[in-house]
């Protein structure tokens, strides 16, 4: 028998899809975190388009879930390399969904590279890119002149509910495994580096839980705002790391470099709200530092007279427990799904896009139908 749960949620996203119905026959690749509320995303998502391909995020997988998706549609391995290189983005389309109408979900800009090629030599017709997250948002951002629509739910007000609650589960994680050494982070200094939607809700939990908040964003403004919220801000990264017992990296962007960790504190965790790959140059350390494994999800840092622990590899940290933000999550899959539907006709001009008020408004009235209690 179905859960109650279950049942709500299924139903929730059948009121999406037939809200934002897609015209035309369209195949989708989906890049997604590969937890155990996916499947019903994934779902809708097959109402809505031809699934070519599931790319799970490598370090956000459910084994149990994956075993369940694999059951129904192809599963194929993720990599930055797939898609940095458009000659071997192309050949994977080729493969994959050749000569069809296609749309690229996207959680982290793994398509940016290679966009232009897909575009402009792929046999079918690169319809549009959806794009969830802020530091793939950036990295579309950054082409310039796009050659196709793109839209990003990044910046969505429907995605602030998630991203409080991701700063939240950030902390708890964070707190968990530094406790696993006999650690506490009350009273510790810690370092915010980025003050967007999810640095701040870090910020003010672990204030909340009596820890110091040292502010440092690029940007000042966000340092600005920062300050009037009655944080500590630092005007350079070293300085914001001089006295850091934690730092934690919410750029979308890379946030320590080489010469940054070196600056770290005696001792100091480390640890992200993204992947690694994104937010801390680890490689650079290669042949410098000693990595050894200080506990579960911990690793250790060291040269002669310094070290430093990363946890969770760098990656983002609350993935170790599952990184539930409840059924908020379900308001920003569904903006997923009206701006795939709204991409299926074929009448968006190319750049980047957001979804309009009245869309984002149809989903949260059907989400309180559904979730509010």
């Amino acid at each position: 028998m179905e859960s109650p749960e279950r049942i709500r949620r299924d139903a929730f996203f059948r009121r999406i899809t037939a809200q934002f119905p897609a015209d035309g026959q369209l195949s989708s690749l989906i890049i997604t975190h590969l937890l155990p509320e996916r499947p019903a995303f994934l779902h809708a998502m097959a109402r809505t388009t031809t699934v070519a391909a599931v790319l799970p995020k490598p370090r956000s997988i459910s084994q149990r879930t994956l075993t369940k998706v694999r059951r129904e549609y192809a599963v194929h391995p993720l990599s930055r390399d797939l898609f940095t290189d458009p000659t071997s983005a192309l050949e994977y389309l080729e493969v994959t969904a050749p000569g069809r109408d296609v749309v690229l979900l996207d959680i982290g800009g793994y398509f940016a590279p290679s966009l232009g090629t897909l575009v402009e030599k792929f046999s079918g017709r690169v319809v549009g890119v959806v794009e969830d997250t802020e530091n793939g948002h950036q990295r579309y951002a950054s082409i310039g002149q796009l050659p196709c629509p793109v839209f990003s739910v990044a910046r969505s007000p429907l995605k602030d509910c998630e991203d409080h609650l991701v700063g939240r589960s950030i902390v708890f994680s964070t707190e968990s495994l530094v406790r696993t050494r006999g650690d506490i982070l009350v009273s510790q200094g810690a370092c915010v580096i980025g003050f967007g939607k999810v640095g701040r809700a870090i910020a003010q939990t672990l204030r909340a839980n009596d820890v110091r908040v040292t502010v440092y964003d690029s940007d000042p403004v966000k340092r600005v705002q920062a300050h009037s919220q009655g944080f500590r801000t630092a005007t350079s990264r070293t300085e914001a790391l001089r006295d850091a017992d934690l730092v934690l990296c919410a750029t979308g962007n890379l946030a320590l470099r080489q010469g940054h960790f070196e600056a770290l504190r005696n001792g100091a965790y480390v640890a992200s709200v993204t992947s690694s790959e994104d937010e801390l140059e680890l490689d650079s350390l290669d042949g410098r530092y000693r990595r050894t494994p200080a506990g579960e999800h911990l690793t250790r840092y060291d040269v002669a007279g310094h070290h430093f622990f990363v946890l969770a590899d760098g990656g983002a940290v609350n993935f170790v427990h599952g990184a539930s933000v409840g059924t908020y999550i379900h308001l920003v899959q569904a903006e997923i799904l009206a701006a795939t539907a709204a991409l299926s006709r074929g009448n968006c001009e190319p750049g980047l896009r957001e979804m309009p008020l009245s869309a984002r408004q149809t989903i949260a009235k059907v989400w309180l139908d559904h979730f509010a209690e």
